[in-house]
């Protein structure tokens, strides 16, 4: 939208409208790795037409974030200062340490926002005030952080009322539906590791004292196959759904609980390896564990979670998954040995 001419130079003007492209980004971050890359340069920038008394607004330099920022600043004149994040939201980077102190203090002094404002009033949102000490920027810099509110729905209400947040403004809400919204790269990524695991699956059960047979592998594989895929859906798409009705505070123990649930019934019904309970023991362990894991992983997509709470899990479940490999690993290789008749 072109640019404003400031004693400090240019700086360029967005519009609080979002285009085809950026909703066609935002899908595509939902869904995929796009995410990974999908940012905008780090800095100042303008939305409508801001003077000396504009407020200004921080943000990380995710593209996602700026936008839904910029779409709910529409009819406000104002800055938005964007921080160098690597492309990461604001609650992952403030603890990550990208959103933070240092960050915040170095883009305040880049863009001359002494000279360029009359005020000294930086609006942070609250979820980068783990990353931002509030001291330690008004005394680098001079600007007095004022931490917004949770939603950016609710900024042009929070300026309003003199940048004071209700207790309404203050809460996390992370209903079903921003769940749901959350799942599909989840899943996306579940499933690339898919095809790999499931030419594993078929050679495995394939493999007979005279080769691979294939007609072996898919006769006897499918089950497995078919259990592989409820286990991803389960631990990626239903865990993170029921999250708040699944007893337990730990992601890896509500993924187990829902995985077990769901897995015990159908190894029970599907015809895996006949009456074998080698292989039907292989695959309860097996399958539970890879929803308890996958269930883990959406850790990274709540707003709730801390970075010690998700190592902690880390260090409780990282050998309980490794042993379970191990387990299934050793039941599955009993099952073929017994299939062969050597025992």
């Amino acid at each position: 939208m072109g640019t404003i001419n400031t004693e400090y130079g240019l700086v360029p003007v967005v519009s609080p409208d979002w285009s085809h492209a950026d909703r066609w980004g935002h899908i595509r971050s939902r869904m995929s790795a796009f995410r990974m890359n999908y940012a905008i340069n780090p800095g100042l920038y303008a939305i409508g037409t801001p003077d000396a008394d504009s407020d200004i607004f921080v943000s990380a330099n995710y593209k996602f974030s700026f936008d839904i920022l910029r779409r709910e600043l529409m009819g406000i004149n104002g800055w938005i200062l964007v921080l160098d994040t690597k492309g990461i939201n604001v609650w992952c980077a403030a603890g990550k340490g990208t959103f933070g102190t240092d960050e915040l203090v170095r883009r305040i002094t880049a863009a001359n926002l002494a000279g360029l404002v009359a005020h000294r009033r930086i609006i942070v949102p609250q979820l980068g005030a783990t990353g931002v000490r509030a001291t330690e920027v008004m005394r680098k810099t001079g600007f007095h952080v004022y931490f917004g509110p949770v939603e950016a729905a609710d900024i042009k209400q929070y300026c309003t009322d003199n940048y004071r947040a209700s207790p309404e403004m203050r809460q996390i809400r992370f209903g079903i539906v921003k769940r749901l919204i959350l799942t599909p790269i989840e899943l996306n990524q579940a499933l690339k590791r898919y095809p790999l695991v499931a030419l594993i699956i078929l050679v495995i059960f394939g493999l007979q004292p005279t080769g691979v047979i294939f007609n072996n592998a898919w006769f006897e594989g499918w089950p497995y196959l078919f259990l592989c895929l409820i286990a991803i859906v389960i631990g990626a798409v239903i865990t993170p759904l029921l999250l708040p009705f699944i007893p337990g505070r730990s992601f890896a123990l509500k993924g187990l609980i829902t995985g077990v649930a769901a897995v015990s019934p159908l190894v029970a019904l599907t015809p895996a390896g006949g009456e074998s309970f080698f292989l039907k023991a292989s695959a309860l362990v097996l399958f539970s564990l890879l929803s308890s894991y996958l269930a883990l992983q959406f850790t990274g997509a709540t707003t709730f979670t801390t970075i010690s709470g998700v190592k902690k899990e880390l260090r409780i479940w990282l050998p309980i998954y490794i042993a379970g490999l191990v387990i299934a690993a050793i039941l599955l290789v009993l099952y073929k040995i017994h299939s062969w008749g050597l025992i």
